[in-house]
């Protein structure tokens, strides 16, 4: 059974350089999203995320909704582990696996092989773990032989297509995405989907950002629209589609 469950909870980025004796004792809204102000110390801070309460559990599948810079980037950050929060109680129980960027870690220098073991283990995987699956993830990739030459040698779309096929050989209880992934040419792109398809259906919780209509009406069963780092509004996703785009 996977939980998310967040309590009040707040994120605040301090601005070590910048003066905030302009903004002492007040906060106030940019356009950017977040808001900007300053701490107890003195230090200007922007607070990205604040006063986030809410709980997923076995089956939600949440959409993100809101502009640029409304928080969408950081509550995924949050939730994967990358970012602590500075007010509020976060609890989080099951494995959290995140397809934010699919390319972390991939050394160009090095093979497309020892890239696999290398982005494997950044996925939590062991190295007996990565060689019971490499050869499913060679031939799912399509590299062929080139799987055995320098990534740097590779066009985009190989690089792609073999950072997509080791990132989806894993199957979290906790899912993080930002957009749906959709990589290669028409052939793979359609292998491509079916394994997407195949990845969501096995998770347990889904947390996906977008600014598609469509993708969040299909996907999703509950929608979070964020705005300046607060819930603007939670609810089906007709709901809050409707209430986002308008009509």
């Amino acid at each position: 059974m996977a939980i998310i469950e967040f309590n009040d909870v707040t994120v605040d980025f301090p601005i070590y350089n910048a003066s905030g004796r302009s903004l002492k004792k007040r906060l106030m809204s940019v356009a950017t999203g977040g808001q900007l102000g300053e701490d107890q110390q003195g230090r200007v801070i922007v607070r990205a995320l604040e006063g986030l309460t809410f709980k997923l559990s076995d089956g939600d599948r949440v959409g993100l909704l809101g502009h640029n810079g409304a928080g969408k980037s950081t509550l995924l950050r949050l939730l994967s582990g990358v970012y602590a929060p500075t007010a509020g109680t976060t609890r989080i129980e099951g494995d959290v696996g995140s397809l934010l960027d699919i390319s972390l870690g991939i050394d160009h220098e090095a093979t497309g092989r020892e890239n696999i073991f290398i982005r494997g283990g950044l996925l939590g995987m062991t190295r007996a773990e990565v060689t019971r699956q490499i050869e499913s993830i060679i031939e799912f990739s399509e590299l062929g032989d080139f799987v055995d030459m320098p990534v740097r040698t590779y066009s985009t779309g190989m690089h792609l297509r073999l950072a997509f096929a080791v990132s989806t050989v894993v199957r979290p209880e906790i899912l993080l995405m930002d957009e749906w992934l959709s990589v290669g040419d028409e052939n793979f792109k359609h292998k491509a989907e079916a394994r997407m398809a195949e990845v969501v259906q096995s998770t347990h919780i889904l947390v996906i950002a977008s600014h598609s209509r469509e993708l969040i009406m299909h996907t999703c069963n509950r929608v979070l629209w964020l705005e300046h780092g607060r819930i603007r509004m939670d609810g089906a996703p007709s709901d809050v589609v409707s209430a986002y785009f308008g009509g």
